[in-house]
């Protein structure tokens, strides 16, 4: 009989990124769940659990345990050798995002300092300063993880992304197609990054602006022009080269970013189409940001 391995889903990265809220899916979702695990527990815990026949777990730890953060690599790779499938998600936002939730918040930022309290704006440059010490604190565990870039996503949003990355299967690697306009910025967590922007662009023709890369009309005009077809061919070209490297390398999901002018036509299209083209050889998922933000 085969034997079942446990899932740990180990939830990290910037405060208030929204790992709460990422939390809250996974219990959610059937997770068992627990905030603020020091690193130096974490093996007891699983083994702890393990006896319990609890097959999935989730853990949000971060700079709240500081001290003891550089011992987490080691520990995860103690907990893997004990039929554990380990799944890392970073979760992060920038600067200015960051400091507007805080804000919005009044909290205090667990890195800050408590004699830099006293007038607005010391308030400011100390949560700056604290923002940018805990991404030097956590560069580490952020290239060993599948980062999420929580600045554009509500909190619904993010819950149901996080809900898809752990419904995939553990032990394979998930390839994640989002869609993304440049004038809003390049996705933080992608791996990839193809931009669509010389391509024709079907904003311009009449009946078409209003609707999307995913509604038939568009995709109809999209695939009469043969440069649409080869920018596909060649990333999908591209992406069978390297995917399986990144799989042998334990990799659990690549996150391939295609962009366009303002994220509605061609970057949605393409990356239904490449999701088409994958999803018979990988576990395969899309998003589109920018329609996302909208709902």
């Amino acid at each position: 009989m085969k034997k079942i391995r446990q899932e740990l889903v180990l939830i990290t990265g910037m405060s208030g990124s929204g790992k709460s809220v990422a939390l809250h899916a996974l219990e959610d979702a059937g997770y068992l769940c627990v905030d603020n695990l020091p690193p130096e527990l974490l093996r007891s815990f699983v083994q702890l659990e393990q006896k319990r026949k609890e097959k999935r777990i989730a853990i949000a730890m971060d700079v709240r345990s500081a001290a003891s953060l550089p011992l987490l690599p080691q520990e995860l790779d103690l907990v893997r050798q004990k039929d554990v499938d380990v799944r890392m998600l970073f979760l992060e936002a920038n600067t200015n995002t960051l400091v507007q939730r805080y804000s919005e918040t009044r909290r205090r930022h667990p890195l800050s300092r408590s004699d830099a309290l006293s007038i607005d704006a010391d308030m400011e440059r100390n949560l700056i300063e604290s923002i940018e010490l805990e991404r030097q604190l956590l560069v580490d565990l952020r290239d060993k993880a599948h980062i999420i870039d929580t600045s554009h996503l509500r909190s619904a949003k993010l819950q149901s992304y996080v809900k898809s990355l752990i419904s995939a299967p553990a032990a394979q690697l998930t390839l994640m197609f989002e869609s993304f306009a440049f004038k809003r910025g390049i996705p933080m967590h992608a791996d990839f990054v193809f931009d669509m922007r010389m391509l024709p662009n079907p904003h311009y023709e009449n009946g078409l602006r209003d609707l999307t890369g995913s509604d038939a009309a568009v995709m109809d005009w999209l695939g009469q022009h043969e440069a649409v077809d080869r920018m596909a061919d060649d990333i999908e070209r591209f992406l069978r080269d390297w995917l399986p490297s990144l799989s042998q390398d334990h990799r659990s999901y690549v996150t391939v970013a295609i962009g366009c002018t303002g994220g509605q036509h061609r970057s949605v299209y393409m990356v239904e189409q490449l999701a088409q083209r994958f999803q018979s050889q990988w576990v395969t998922l899309f998003r589109h940001r920018e329609q996302a933000d909208k709902a």
